[in-house]
């Protein structure tokens, strides 16, 4: 956030770091991805008008981040998978935001398609926002 704008200069290599770490679990905490998440925000926030350009490899990313943490079986507790979903939810929330709506458009098909009511309610909540 110290950087604001700013950041576009590292947005390359900042987007390959935040690609990695929504990749791969790091233990039951989570506390990189959760810590991913927020750094994601903040880019978005800071960098909005970079973002529509970063749509399909972002939106691609957090999908797969969400499924992954909906079909996991390790010892993840609840409250800890949740505040990832949450922070997903959030960051495609922001993402549709920048993009002027196309995340939306292009839940459309996931949402009919899914039949896990835990990926749906994350979908259903960023369909819901205006």
């Amino acid at each position: 956030s110290r950087l604001g704008i700013l950041i576009v200069r590292h947005l390359k290599r900042l987007e390959r770091v935040i690609l990695g770490y929504l990749e791969v679990s790091d233990g039951p905490e989570e506390e990189a991805r959760l810590g991913i998440l927020e750094t994601l925000q903040c880019t978005m926030e800071h960098a909005w008008p970079r973002m529509p350009c970063r749509l399909s490899v972002l939106l691609k990313a957090l999908l797969k981040m969400i499924w992954d943490v909906h079909t996991d079986q390790g010892p993840t507790p609840e409250l800890v998978k949740a505040a990832l979903l949450q922070g997903a939810t959030e960051c495609l929330i922001l993402l549709d935001r920048c993009s002027e709506g196309q995340v939306k458009i292009l839940l459309e098909g996931v949402y009919s398609s899914c039949e896990e009511n835990r990926v749906r309610e994350c979908i259903r909540k960023v369909q819901e926002n205006t």
